[in-house]
């Protein structure tokens, strides 16, 4: 049983949505007024239908949010869920959807990898995919929905008895606030095997955007036009690895360049596996605030884009600014062990 959330839905994003689940046990919850306890109770696959308007919101959709949140508040702990966005225009897609992923996911939500589908004005968002496909855009969003669902429907957490995690950060050991928390972290998880990766300034060179056919011959070989130590340890490391850690201090609301440079080079592993069974968690540290943007930030890079699945309560979030201020935050050791207990129980 999936439980469509549907408001405020566009005459075509609804005859989409009847079109795609035909075959498919579903409830349908289209305003506030169809919540119900009961139905709520027996919410734990979600397939979120939204029509953006020209501002780039649905506010039904989160006033509807807020209704099941108060008639229990713990309910997403057990959810699983996947979005369609759909937008009049070219916008608003991502941005939209990763600020809602992040929401859902601080209160319990589970997300698949590659958990959006987006329809954006014409379906241009599927221009690419249309012609390495050669199906039609029209055709080629009801195959990548009923691909999607598929998931959705037959998701299951993987527990693995000797769980491997790779870790990487870019951050001082002598300075840094984000290490520090990691390091609080990491002495709660002496079961699990960690691979800790230090991607230092100028180890790393960023990614030129090879052509696709470019990218995809080195990736089948498991290397990269630029090499270093980004096939020679890192990748390898990524390949084995259940699940990474992205240590991230807040660089101006993002992620700092050398660790948005390790994204963007993973996209040579991407091209040749798939990331559905492997997890990401953060641990995030913001001078001021902001913690949220690189979150987000991590969810459309990692879990929209390259398909990570994204496990409750993904990141560990603090604000602290001077050198080892971190030991000021309130109850930093018991979120820290909470946080380590919270990884090994979803390994």
């Amino acid at each position: 049983m999936i439980t469509v959330i549907i408001p405020e839905s566009s005459e075509h994003l609804q005859s989409y949505t009847d079109q795609l689940l035909s075959e498919t046990d579903h409830e349908i919850m289209r305003c506030p007024e169809d919540i119900t306890s009961v139905k709520i109770s027996k919410m734990y696959r979600i397939l979120f239908m939204i029509q953006l308007d020209e501002w780039g919101q649905n506010l039904t959709l989160m006033h509807m949010l807020k209704v099941i949140d108060q008639i229990n508040s713990s309910i997403f702990e057990k959810c699983t869920a996947m979005l369609v966005v759909r937008s009049s225009n070219e916008w608003f897609t991502k941005s939209f959807s990763a600020g809602l992923i992040f929401l859902l996911n601080q209160r319990g939500c589970r997300f698949i990898g590659h958990p959006l589908l987006e329809m954006t004005k014409g379906l241009n968002n599927l221009n690419r995919w249309e012609r390495t496909s050669g199906i039609p855009r029209e055709k080629l969003i009801y195959q990548m929905g009923e691909q999607s669902i598929q998931r959705l429907i037959h998701f299951k957490p993987i527990k693995h008895v000797e769980p491997r995690i790779t870790v990487l950060h870019a951050s001082s050991k002598k300075t840094s606030n984000t290490l520090q928390l990691w390091h609080m972290v990491k002495s709660h998880l002496s079961s699990m095997h960690i691979d800790e990766f230090h991607v230092e300034n100028g180890t790393l060179i960023d990614c030129i955007g090879c052509r696709y056919q470019t990218c995809l011959y080195y990736g089948r070989q498991k290397s990269c036009f630029y090499g270093g130590d980004m096939i020679k340890e890192i990748l390898p490391a990524m390949e084995k690895a259940d699940a990474l850690v992205w240590v991230c201090p807040n660089y101006n609301d993002a992620l700092s360049a050398n660790l948005t440079a390790v994204i963007n080079r993973m996209t040579a592993l991407y091209r040749t596996m798939s990331f559905y069974d492997k997890s990401i968690f953060s641990v995030i540290v913001s001078g001021n605030s902001g913690s949220d943007s690189v979150a987000r930030q991590l969810i459309g890079a990692l879990n929209i884009n390259k398909g990570f699945q994204l496990p409750p309560h993904f990141c560990i979030t603090a604000t602290a600014y001077e050198p080892g201020s971190i030991m000021d935050s309130p109850n930093i050791e018991k979120r820290a062990a909470d946080f380590a207990a919270l990884i090994k129980n979803t390994m």
